[in-house]
């Protein structure tokens, strides 16, 4: 289950200064890019669990970043099996992943949650080993962000990978468009090609009748024709058994 926006900033919410920084942010955001962010559970169950404070609050961090940036947090989601649903639910204009140990598993779960409608994918974590950025981009990610949470830094980051996503976008629309011409090109030279074998199979048909019947051109066609029309077959059909049986008599 997500997070609405008021748990995401409850904290703050405790003193005056985090209330002035809540109403400076949301001001302006119903016309603001949608955002979903998936990210694991704030709560902290061992207070002494310092790992777990710092990750609850660099998380916490991100999402105060994007709400002073203008951005509309719509949600905030677990990596779960019932993501492709809500985000379904919610289309969102972006997804941000927030993890770092858990990473490669969240990401996996928002590649398949986004395969058939596809999203920018922004990832922000402090694990250092890029040994598996090229995996993320290769996956699907738009933008793979190290250790970069400082609230000046979000909105620059955000816009350059919508514009990156849209110009691939743009480019994957353009390759599938020349697919579909080259295809359709296919096809009607392959018409052509069939219309061409079926034309000199009919010739030749109309020639061995010319030559054995001593038919006219044209009374050749009329024969060839009403047979096909008698028999509910191509001309071209009618022609071709008609050239295997004078094979087949010699």
């Amino acid at each position: 289950m997500g997070w609405s926006l008021g748990e995401a900033l409850q904290p703050l919410s405790d003193d005056p200064v985090g209330r002035w920084r809540i109403s400076c942010v949301i001001q302006g955001m119903d016309a603001a890019l949608r955002i979903v962010v998936i990210a694991p559970d704030l709560s902290i169950d061992d207070p002494a669990d310092e790992y777990a404070v710092r990750q609850a609050e660099r998380s916490r961090s991100l999402r105060i970043g994007l709400l002073e940036n203008d951005f509309n947090l719509v949600a905030v989601l677990p990596a779960d099996t019932f993501l492709q649903e809500r985000l379904a639910q919610l289309q969102p204009d972006m997804i941000i992943v927030d993890a770092e140990s858990e990473a490669r598993d969240a990401l996996e779960h928002v590649v398949m949650a986004t395969r058939d409608e596809r999203r920018p994918i922004v990832m922000f974590t402090n694990d250092e080993d890029t040994s598996h950025v090229k995996d993320a981009f290769a996956a699907g990610v738009t933008a793979y962000i190290v250790a970069g949470l400082s609230s000046e830094r979000i909105r620059p980051i955000l816009d350059v990978a919508m514009a990156r996503f849209q110009h691939e976008q743009g480019l994957r629309q353009e390759l599938a468009e020349t697919r579909t011409e080259l295809e359709q090109q296919s096809a009607e030279l392959r018409a052509r090609m069939a219309e061409l074998h079926d034309r000199k199979i009919i010739d030749r048909a109309k020639g061995l009748l010319m030559q054995r019947q001593n038919l006219t051109e044209q009374a050749a066609y009329d024969k060839l024709r009403k047979t096909a029309m008698d028999k509910n077959l191509r001309l071209a059909d009618v022609a071709q058994r008609m050239l295997d049986v004078a094979d087949l008599l010699g």
